[in-house]
This record gives structure tokens, sequence and C-alpha cells, in this order.
């Protein structure tokens, strides 16, 4: 299999959305958000405000891709959703969750509020919406609520009665990055990326020194590493303990996309460091693929595979080779791909697998839960990487 051929990657994103297309749309609102691996829905009514705006991305993105009106009216279905359910009028918040269309959690997180901005950055990429206006809102938003002047970093949570969290993380962060950089390539506005590079020297530069080098997910207030903050839930879906290697990845990722519009010395350097030390810590020799998580030791302390820590690698190896023509990337990007193709690939009903054991068995027959896993991470790799060839739209290929 020639894993490295935009043909390839072309026809694998068309593959993975074909497993959601006819499942997707719920009629009374919104996306149906958890599906067993056959396909057959669960959770039916539950919504998340993660998977309502990452699906959102995930169609908008490809039908401006493939030039698929049917991908944008799947998109404009759930941006709709957001901007008419999940956004609650009276208090000017969004719902973190929802119940049969109905707020069960108004907890404000900086997480959400980042893919929202991203939905709006992706809906603007395509068409959905003409002008800036609600990127600016939401940007305005995000800043009143969360942004630490004084760090230069955002806080993550405000509890539903209004209390800002003492928790600090580094995963809103980054993915509040990620969102500044999808908004200043929807605009041009350099508002955004300004922010981003802001956000990602004082993640990777700042915060990392204080770790090692390596980025810590967990913060006191005032922005020092907290050791013990979910010691006892390595597990934990948005706030696991233990370095992520799935984490030094992405920030990868956007440092070559930083240096692409504004480039620095740091940021290659930087970039090849984090997924160089990720890979070598954390690739399995035994059954392949790359750990969940390690100790500051250096010892795995989450032995799972979990789908968007191969996925988003696998982008972060093309977005590297790219960039340095340094052929191991080339052949990390190989590894990566033979591996999930091998074992979480759905060579039959579509689509990946969420999550295996360290031996590639299979905890349950879930495929997509919501607010973990939309395929989100799997179809924007395949983007990363045409993207990172120089490829932004199927005309490309012609």
């Amino acid at each position: 299999m020639e894993f490295y051929n935009p043909q390839f990657i072309t026809e694998h994103c068309q593959n993975i959305l074909r497993f959601y297309n006819e499942r997707v749309i719920d009629n009374t609102g919104g996306y149906f958000q958890s599906y067993h691996n056959n396909g057959r829905l669960f959770n039916e009514k539950f919504r998340h405000l993660v998977s309502s705006t990452r699906i959102v991305i995930n169609y908008a993105t490809a039908g401006h891709f493939f030039n698929n009106k049917e991908y944008l009216e799947i998109a404009r279905h759930g941006l709709n959703y957001v901007e008419q359910v999940h956004w609650q009028e009276e208090s000017q918040k969004y719902a973190w969750l929802m119940d049969n269309h109905k707020p069960t959690d108004m907890t404000q997180q900086a997480y959400g509020y980042a893919f929202v901005l991203m939905m709006y950055a992706a809906a603007k990429k395509a068409g959905l919406v003409t002008d800036e206006k609600q990127i600016l809102k939401i940007y305005k938003l995000i800043e009143d609520m969360f942004w630490q002047e004084e760090y230069g970093l955002y806080a993550d949570e405000i509890s539903p009665d209004g209390e800002l969290s003492t928790y600090r993380g580094q995963n809103s962060n980054m993915h509040m990055c990620e969102a500044m950089i999808y908004c200043f390539e929807a605009t041009q506005n350099t508002l955004y990326l300004k922010k981003a590079e802001i956000i990602a020297f004082n993640i990777v530069k700042r915060q990392a020194s204080l770790t090692d080098g390596l980025i810590w997910e967990h913060f006191t207030e005032n922005f020092q590493p907290d050791w013990e903050y979910n010691k006892d839930d390595p597990k934990n879906i948005y706030r696991p303990w233990g370095f992520q290697p799935g984490h030094q990845t992405e920030w990868s990722q956007l440092l070559v996309l930083l240096n692409q519009y504004s480039p620095k010395d740091w940021l290659i350097d930087s970039a090849k460091e984090l997924f160089d030390r990720a890979f070598d810590k954390s690739w399995d020799n035994e059954y392949g693929g790359l750990f969940y998580g390690f100790s500051p030791d250096g010892d795995i302390c989450d032995s799972d595979k979990y789908f968007w820590v191969q996925s988003e690698s696998i982008a972060s190896a093309a977005m590297l080779f790219n960039e340095t023509q340094d052929d191991k990337y080339l052949m990390f990007y190989d590894k990566l791909w033979e591996y999930s193709w091998e074992h979480f690939v759905d060579h039959k009903e579509g689509a990946w697998y969420w999550l295996l054991k360290n031996d590639n068995s299979h905890y349950s027959n879930q495929k997509s839960v919501s607010g973990a896993k939309c395929d989100f991470h799997t179809i924007g790799a395949c983007f990363k990487v045409l993207t990172s060839m120089g490829i932004s739209t199927i005309d490309d290929l012609a």
C-alpha cells in the first residue's frame, strides 16, 4: 500500500465520511453523535458541544475540498443547531451538554469554545458564512471569559454559576492556538495569527521549559506545573495525567503552520524535538502504535492506543517531512499508517475504531462516542496531509 499518495488520502477521507453520510443527521435537530462499529446508534438524544462543532468542521472542510453540495448541506444543518440550540440567547452562552435538545450542563469550557471558533472559520472557508462577524463575536467572548493577560494564556473553565476554576491546562490552549490559525487562514486577519504565536511561545517555550522541554498537561492557577492533577485518573478523556505523545505531535503541526505564516528560528527545531521525543518514548515495539501517555520518569502510564494519537501523528509526520525533506519523517509516516491501516481502520463498515488495548484488542463495539470521537481527527489528518502536499482542493489533483 502506498500511503504517501494524494489519491489514497482523498479516497480514504471519503470512505470515512461514507460511514456518517446517511446516518449523521437527526431530523429533529443536530447530529447523531454515538455509533456502534456497525453504525447502529446509541445515546441518540445526547449532544456534546465538541462533537456538534467538530462534525460541522468535518463536513464544511470536506464540502470545500471536494466541492460537494451534499457535504455543505450536512454542515449547514449542524451549524444551525449550534447557533439555535446550543446557543442560549438569554445567557449569551453555549450549552456544553444537551439532552433531547435541552441544556443539561452550562459549564463554560474554553476547550469547547475553541471548536466553536474553529467551526466558524471552517464555515467561512466553505462559504457557509460570508463575513468575519461571527468569528469576531466568538473571539471577543473567549477573550472576555478566559484570557489571562498576565500569563498570555487562557483559563479553562467557568461553572454554571459564573465561578472561574483555578485549573489551568495546555489542552484548551493548544486547541485555541489551532483555532486562531484556522481563523487567520479563513480571514487573513493577523489578529488571530498574533494570538496563535503568543499561545505557542508561552506553551512550547515558557511552560515546557519548566517540564524538561516537553509539554505537560496541567497547571496551577499561576501556571506552575501541577504534577498531581488526575494522577489517579490517567485515562481521563480531556485531562489525563502524564505526558501525552499525541499532544506533543499536535503541537508539532501547529509550529510548522506558524513557521509557514510567520517564520521564527525556534519553530521548526521545537516541532522536530517534540515529535522525535514523543515517538521515541511512546512507540510500542511489540504491538505497534503510539501509547497514550508516559510519566515524567519516562515510564508508560497508559498503554492504550487511541485513534487520534495515531492519526494526528500521521499528519505531523507528513508536515515535518514536507517542511524538512528529512526522510525519517516519511518513515515515521509510513510506520504509523501501516499500523493504523491494520488495526484502526474498519475495512468492513468504514471509519476508524476509537480505542484499543495495548495488544490492539478491542474494549467494546463502540466506534464513535459523543464528545470523544466523530472522526474529526482522522478526517482532519487527511486534509492536513493533502495541504502539506500543496493540494487544497480536489481540482489540484486533476
